[in-house]
């Protein structure tokens, strides 16, 4: 014989209920405390952080994984970056970079989402702080055990199907 709908709601319900209830002791004995704020509890204001120094270095940096957007090896502070201007194509736009000696931007950021080559830089690419951040040198807020696939690679004796 089938349970009616109501009786299997009801048995869900209460599953959940019960599963809520076995994660609140947890949470209270962390004290809902975020990595990111220390040991500030969520529910309080948390003190903002130093503002370091950007670096302005002008030297370009080893991306650590495939696709990585590189970094912004300069200060951009007071770079008007708006619907109405990007600071950044002043020097970066494929039609500057002679004169300026900078890296161009990226082919890809003349396609289009369905890889269209456009006369201009496409919209979803124009916002240039989505993606790439300017560096400062600083002690970070979190542990980082991140490990780049080189290194694996080399701990691991080399690609799987290398010669």
């Amino acid at each position: 014989m089938m349970p009616s709908r109501s009786w299997v709601t009801a048995l869900v319900i209460a599953t959940m209920l019960w599963a809520t209830m076995l994660c609140v002791p947890l949470a209270r004995a962390q004290g809902l405390v975020d990595a990111m704020r220390g040991p500030t509890p969520v529910a309080n204001e948390s003190k903002a952080p130093l503002l370091y120094q950007t670096e302005n270095k002008d030297i370009r940096r080893t991306r650590n994984y495939t696709m990585q957007p590189p970094t912004i090896p300069h200060k951009i502070d007071g770079y008007q970056l708006d619907k109405d201007f990007n600071r950044c194509m002043f020097c970066h736009a494929r039609t500057r970079t002679e004169e300026t000696q900078a890296i161009p931007i990226s082919i890809t950021h003349y396609m289009d989402r369905d890889n269209n080559v456009l006369a201009d830089v496409s919209p979803r690419r124009y916002f240039c702080t989505q993606c790439h951040v300017p560096q400062a040198d600083t002690k970070p807020l979190v542990n980082n055990t991140f490990v780049d696939v080189d290194t694996i690679l080399k701990r691991s004796g080399g690609a799987k199907g290398a010669k």
